[in-house]
């Protein structure tokens, strides 16, 4: 299937990879490195250049127990970078935000994708994210960032994930979001342990069933690192590991911090796959 994103259509049927740029100060692995506008600018070109189809910008870090930011806050952070990338960059501007003012802003100043990790939950978001006309990730989250990771417990994860998500959908398109606008994402790391990551990421290709694009963001996350022993910056193979797996089992857009070894990667699994 095809998507447009602002006016760049994309098909869905191959996989993408999408770079992370955190410009912030406290993000669990790059914070504090991009979070000024020149220094974002020159980290969007790279991993553009690295082959990242999309770039997606956040102001607000959702590691477990991050600090809330204010909306004027999120809005200064993000803004002048989504400008630039967009009027710059040959890529789709993807923004990580759920407040509804910092989707409004942003979609006017050329972003093609709204990121939401509270799937469109803060009051107002779905209206929003209706009239900005553009692609919207609704991602499975149980409970807050800051308390999410206080012993998540379910009797079956990707039946649950599934559920929370196919009422997500419902709302999305009450409020006006048109079903081919709407992507999904199964939430690694956000209310979960590394048992309902490792489910999950086992089940994935399940997920289809809900007839939407899947998102999936495992780069360096700590269910690599429970599983290795390496810390953050030292997660790279496990990264890539994860990143082939969930491209293997059709995963549209894969979230990362490595892109072009992510890219590689991606590379052949698309030759294995049309070999096949």
């Amino acid at each position: 299937m095809k998507m447009n994103f602002a006016g760049r259509e994309l098909d869905m049927s191959r996989c993408h990879v999408m770079g992370v740029l955190n410009v912030t100060p406290d993000s669990f692995s790059d914070g504090g490195q991009f979070n000024r506008p020149d220094a974002a600018l020159v980290r969007a070109r790279q991993m553009v250049a690295d082959g990242a189809t999309f770039i997606d910008i956040g102001g607000e870090s959702t590691r477990p127990g991050a600090t809330p930011v204010s909306l004027q806050e999120e809005l200064d952070r993000v803004c002048p970078v989504v400008e630039a990338a967009a009027r710059e960059l040959d890529a789709v501007i993807s923004v990580d935000t759920s407040a509804p003012e910092v989707m409004a802003e942003t979609a006017k100043l050329g972003a093609g994708l709204i990121n939401d990790v509270r799937a469109l939950q803060r009051d107002g978001a779905p209206e929003v994210a209706a009239k900005a006309g553009i692609p919207v990730c609704i991602m499975h989250i149980q409970g807050e960032p800051d308390t999410m990771q206080d012993r998540p417990e379910y009797r079956n994860v990707r039946r649950e994930v599934s559920a929370f998500l196919t009422e997500r959908i419902r709302v999305a398109e009450h409020a006006g979001i048109r079903p081919e606008n709407i992507l999904l994402d199964p939430g690694f790391g956000f209310g979960k342990s590394l048992e309902h990551n490792l489910q999950l990421l086992a089940s994935l290709e399940q997920m289809h069933i809900l007839g939407h694009p899947l998102l999936v963001g495992v780069s360096r996350k700590s269910m690599l690192g429970h599983i290795t022993g390496r810390e953050v910056n030292e997660r790279l193979p496990a990264s890539l590991a994860a990143a082939t797996i969930a491209a293997m089992k059709g995963a549209s857009i894969i979230r990362v911090h490595d892109v072009r070894e992510t890219v590689d990667a991606i590379r052949v699994v698309a030759a294995v796959k049309e070999a096949g």
